[in-house]
């Protein structure tokens, strides 16, 4: 299988070169040529499948001959053997026709461990069959800087550097990524929010020259494999609650696209979905997107659900260019000014609509969603799964079929949220990070320039 740009003017890649390249050299972003296509009776047979097989049948058409049948099983029991639940994914009721998909079960206690400990291990075996070494940079909003961390740790052929927006993160968030002390591990807080660490994440990925000849690869969701990592538990929780036999529908926490692109995808490979729910907080661009073609950049404002603070979404370039009918130079044309606002033509706003549904929550009522919530089940939400609660019964097309809210964190990340909501609740941390409070932390805070942050990382690779 052969991977491409969206901006139509990179040369296609294998598998492998793109996993390990990231972002491509025309400034967009990998996708396949084709999808895999899974029929009823293919999705009928997954049925009962364990999640690590499950994995196995939806990533296998992706990799091409880059991992043998035997490697890609290998480096996916590796990737989910520190899930601390067994099903790795559980799906818990809390209404009716009503789902909670767990996925903070895997070491950092997010939904990010899925792609992220998957990447790590992929990296690892490809960079060691060709004796390479390269250095990660990632920028994360809270979660995606802890997992990645956590996934290349321990490989021998990666240095990573993981920039956050400094004190615009949770305390416990922070401490995930902080405390580790790896000498292949660095943490750069910049004085700035999470656009102006992937603004410069792009444009040290566009000139590498300060790296002295070692090259960068990418963490973030730009990088294909996080989003086809992220496509397996769709089907897993389809399947689980009726797929291919009904439609299961899904609601999304949204901030840079990538989670519920996987969904979309998902849906172009076969899986059942008639609607996806696309909830935002108070940084709604893609809300105001999808409901009045309004794609205006607006000041980033700090919320309750500091994952979901962005205002430039990454992967919605890659719906873009399904929705422009694959035209890389349409797309390139559509972004060539992002400080600008953009809207869609009248044709591709109605092909999004098919799909998507979306909605603003703002911190006031995530608090009593999570509130509620509790109360009539017993459930504790985080307050980025209590905004995709709150959007799936607030848009939802049907209540025939089940809607699954994707639950992309422990509500232990973010104590603050909860107890606005209820201020007795007590919220330990799983044992394994009982003592993160306690736990040495090392980072370096640098101002909002990309000079300094290139320095930084030029003297810390020696």
């Amino acid at each position: 299988m052969k991977f491409i740009s969206t901006r139509g003017r990179a040369p296609s890649l294998s598998f492998a070169d793109t996993v390990l390249t990231g972002l491509a050299s025309d400034g967009g972003l990998y996708v396949p040529e084709t999808l895999p296509q899974f029929s009823r009776e293919d999705i009928a047979a997954m049925a009962g499948l364990d999640y690590r097989e499950l994995a196995f049948r939806i990533i296998q058409p992706f990799v091409g001959d880059d991992l043998t049948d035997s490697e890609l099983r290998d480096i996916l029991e590796r990737s989910y053997q520190h899930f601390r639940h067994s099903a790795v994914a559980p799906l818990v009721q809390t209404d009716a026709s009503e789902w909670i998909l767990e996925l903070f079960h895997g070491p950092t206690l997010a939904f990010k461990d899925f792609a992220l400990q998957f990447l790590g291990q992929l990296f690892d075996h490809l960079l060691k069959k060709r004796g390479e070494r390269v250095v990660v940079m990632g920028a994360t909003s809270g979660d995606t800087g802890s997992a990645a961390i956590e996934g290349c740790r321990h490989c021998d052929n990666i240095d990573i550097f993981i920039l956050h927006p400094h004190n615009r993160v949770s305390e416990v968030q922070r401490r995930q990524m902080t405390t580790v002390l790896s000498d292949n591990v660095f943490n750069i807080a910049l004085e700035g929010n999470f656009d102006d660490c992937q603004n410069m994440l792009k444009a040290s990925f566009a000139d590498q020259s300060f790296l002295g000849g070692r090259r960068l690869a990418a963490v973030n969701s730009i990088n294909w494999a996080r989003i086809m990592a992220q496509i397996v538990y769709y089907f897993y929780a389809a399947v689980n609650l009726g797929a291919p036999h009904r439609a299961v529908n899904f609601s999304v926490p949204t901030g840079n696209f990538g989670d519920i692109f996987a969904g979309y995808l998902a849906r172009q490979m076969g899986l059942p979905i008639d609607q996806l729910v696309i909830a935002t907080n108070a940084n709604d661009i893609l809300h105001r997107c999808i409901s009045d073609n309004d794609h205006s950049p607006q000041p980033l404002v700090h919320s309750l659900s500091p994952s979901m603070d962005i205002m430039v979404s990454s992967n919605f370039e890659r719906l873009l260019f399904d929705l422009y009918g694959r035209d890389g130079n349409a797309v390139a044309e559509l972004l060539a000014d992002r400080s600008a606002p953009m809207h869609l033509d009248d044709r591709a706003l109605a092909k999004a609509r098919e799909v998507f549904s979306s909605c603003r929550v703002d911190d006031l009522r995530t608090v009593e969603v999570i509130r509620e919530v509790y109360e009539s089940s017993g459930y504790l939400l985080d307050p980025h799964t209590a905004i995709g609660v709150e959007a799936a019964r607030r848009v939802r097309r049907s209540t025939g079929e089940p809607m699954v809210c994707l639950s992309t964190a422990h509500p232990a990340k973010f104590p603050e949220a909860v107890a606005r909501a209820l201020p007795t609740q007590e919220i330990p941390l799983p044992s394994h990070m009982q003592d993160l409070f306690q736990r040495e932390e090392r980072m370096k805070v640098l101002p909002n320039d990309l000079g300094e942050v290139q320095r930084f990382m030029a003297e810390a690779l020696g």
